[in-house]
């Protein structure tokens, strides 16, 4: 319905209390729909609100305006609760213009009865073709049966500001903040921190486009949401993962990051380059990736333990490098911020689809750890783990993480630090009389790291198999030596590794099994379906390799095991494809490999995060009749998502 020109009294009337809702802002890219979204997020979270972020970008840097693929915005998960997830379907929708609306439909992001606010120029432009445009999808979504609300964003952002497209995202934000009940003191004082650069004027003028566009709601709409809060009882910040990491990179101790810019992981070097030099760290932009890579490595050879951060594309030009860290034994740290591929694939989509790339990448035999930050909060501690791993066993250590935990924001407590974060002091003392330089402990593998410098320690650091002395091995004896005492690490590390919790009960007739950032979608989902009083249960693995002990047995206790993943697995549905000739996802072939256990999978490669409502469709169909028990409805009570 078109909005109302005459003033409704809402202020009197109460808010309608709800759990939870889910919202997308969506635009032409450059109109600030994503700062709106994570604004909005910001003040919400501030009151209490458990919240999640997705951000919606387009696969072109500036696609044409007006364009059904190039919708840019934001979609907030808010909830009287923690969220872990986006959720699924959008209960209110904000467009700036009906193409960016009608790519959304076409993506079925859209819940039934969605509430639809979209911007009311479009309807009398001087251009007959957009306007037609504009009429024949406003007709179509009110046959569809949804109740859009015209907006007039333009014409009210020109009463205050001469350029409304730089204006509408806080008009937005002021009438989000009146439908769900947000605070206004909150909200100004968030516009005064995003623009804390700008002049009190810029300011000044945004706060008045917040106020006028919750001015405009609360005379012209009649509908009102009051979410329920929880302040929290402990310091909290609101971040997103990539943000995350640069906070545990500073927080590891570890001093230098080398990088060359790619999509999705830029923006953790960006916030590093702000903020490193305050604790003295450094931030090395590379002429490439390959260069990133042997500076990071250079760095580490030096004394300090460095990190390099890439995505997909990045990481597989660091390969040669990685594998000289692992046969020199150098310590590293290279964060893979997963995206759609192969090749430039969709930089700004988050896949899984770097795991086997991560364990098996290199020629040769290159044992690496492989971890993988399973939220916003781990992407922090996952670095400062990778860290003390990678220096411990003077090792290459990856974390995986992936576009959508980049970009996400969620509140976090607060890290208090601790010294036991950061390396020890680096050892200068002379080394000892007769000490090789890879003196190999016979049970672990583990060498004792020389510096350059220490006295007596001169050696030969080489890309070449080497013996204890890092003399070139000309032999099948000594350089077999070498081999079996790198992958004696792995097996050392695996060795002080915990089984991961069990979420549900420990046997049942479905087990799903995901790594990475995939956990709060699949556990919200196992939640749903044991509601239910489904016999289902789930477990997420933060390491990869190596794997904890005590897997194999959790698989064997379930009568079905399916792995869900955000990379490529075949479909059995499909006429062309059998047993004999399926993919199977990442996950899946380590684990069916590892465990020698039938194990099922499921996987999707698209264009968003995996919704808690798709892995719980395809739960639902992989359970048999049986699975139910009615008689322990409430059983699921134990765990959280």
């Amino acid at each position: 319905m078109p909005a109302k020109n005459s003033k409704v009294s809402v202020v009197s009337k109460p808010a309608m209390a709800i759990n939870e809702h889910v919202v997308e802002i969506i635009s032409d890219s450059g109109e600030g729909a994503q700062k709106c979204g994570q604004s909005f997020a910001s003040i919400a979270a501030k009151m209490g609100n458990g919240i999640w972020t997705v951000e919606i970008i387009p696969a072109e840097i500036q696609p044409p305006a007006r364009s059904i693929e190039g919708a840019s915005g934001n979609r907030i998960r808010l909830a009287a609760d923690r969220v872990t997830n986006g959720g699924d379907k959008a209960n209110l929708m904000v467009a700036f213009n009906e193409q960016v609306l009608l790519g959304r439909l076409h993506a079925d992001e859209l819940a039934d009865g969605a509430i639809i606010l979209l911007e009311s120029k479009w309807r009398t432009d001087p251009n007959a073709a957009v306007a037609k445009s504009y009429s024949n999808v406003y007709e179509r979504l009110v046959a569809d049966g949804f109740k859009p609300i015209e907006v007039p964003m333009e014409t009210e952002c020109l009463k205050l500001v001469a350029d409304a497209r730089r204006g509408k995202n806080m008009f937005v934000l002021g009438l989000l903040c009146s439908i769900y009940s947000l605070d206004m003191q909150l909200a100004r004082d968030q516009i005064s921190t995003i623009f804390k650069k700008k002049s009190a004027k810029i300011i000044s003028a945004n706060h008045s486009l917040l106020e006028a566009g919750y001015d405009w709601a609360e005379a012209n709409l009649d509908i009102k949401f009051k979410i329920p809060t929880t302040p929290a009882k402990e310091p909290h910040i609101v971040i997103n993962g990539n943000t995350a990491l640069g906070l545990g990179v500073m927080a590891s101790g570890m001093e230098v990051c080398a990088m060359y810019p790619i999509t999705p992981a830029t923006s953790a070097s960006h916030y590093l380059s702000d903020v490193f030099k305050n604790v003295g760290g450094v931030v090395h932009q590379a002429e490439d990736e390959i260069a990133a890579c042997a500076f990071a490595i250079g760095s580490s050879y030096a004394g300090k333990c460095a990190v390099t951060i890439t995505s997909g594309p990045g990481y597989s030009l660091k390969q040669e490098c990685i594998g000289l860290a692992v046969m020199a034994e150098i310590p590293l740290v290279v964060i893979n911020v997963q995206r759609g591929g192969p090749s430039t694939g969709q930089p700004t989509k988050p896949e899984q689809g770097d795991m086997l790339t991560a364990v098996f990448g290199s020629h040769g035999d290159a044992p690496k750890v492989v971890m993988a930050a399973t939220d916003i909060e781990d992407c922090f501690y996952s670095v400062i783990t990778a860290r003390r791993i990678a220096e411990t066993f003077n090792t290459v250590v990856v974390l995986l993480s992936d576009a959508g935990l980049a970009t996400a924001q969620q509140p976090c407590p607060r890290p208090e630090f601790s010294e036991d974060w950061l390396a020890p002091p680096i050892d200068q003392s002379p080394v000892e009389d007769g000490r090789l330089a890879y003196d190999w402990q016979l049970q672990t593998g583990r060498v004792n790291r020389i510096i350059p410098g220490q006295p007596n320690g001169m050696h030969t650091v080489t890309g070449l198999a080497h013996d204890r002395r890092s003399c070139v091995a000309y032999n099948l004896t000594v350089n077999k030596e070498g081999v079996r005492n790198r992958s004696l690490k792995l097996a050392a590390l695996q060795k002080t590794l915990k089984t991961p919790p069990v979420f549900g009960d420990d046997t049942g007739e479905l087990l799903v099994v995901g790594w990475g950032s995939t956990k709060g979608a699949i556990e919200e989902a196992v939640q749903r379906v044991r509601n239910d009083g489904y016999s289902v249960s789930s477990l997420h693995l933060r390491f990869i390799q190596p794997m904890a002990s005590g897997i194999k047995e959790i698989l064997q206790r379930f009568d079905k095991v399916l792995c869900v993943e955000n990379n490529w697995s075949d479909d059995m549905e499909d006429d062309l494809i059998t047993e004999d000739n399926r993919r199977y996802s990442n996950l899946a072939w380590l684990l069916r490999a590892r465990s020698l256990v039938d194990i099922d999978c499921w996987g999707e490669v698209g264009e968003q995060p995996i919704k808690p409502g798709t892995v719980e469709r395809v739960i639902r169909d992989r359970l048999a009749p049986r699975a139910i028990n009615k008689t322990a409805p409430n059983r699921a009570a134990a765990g959280r998502h």
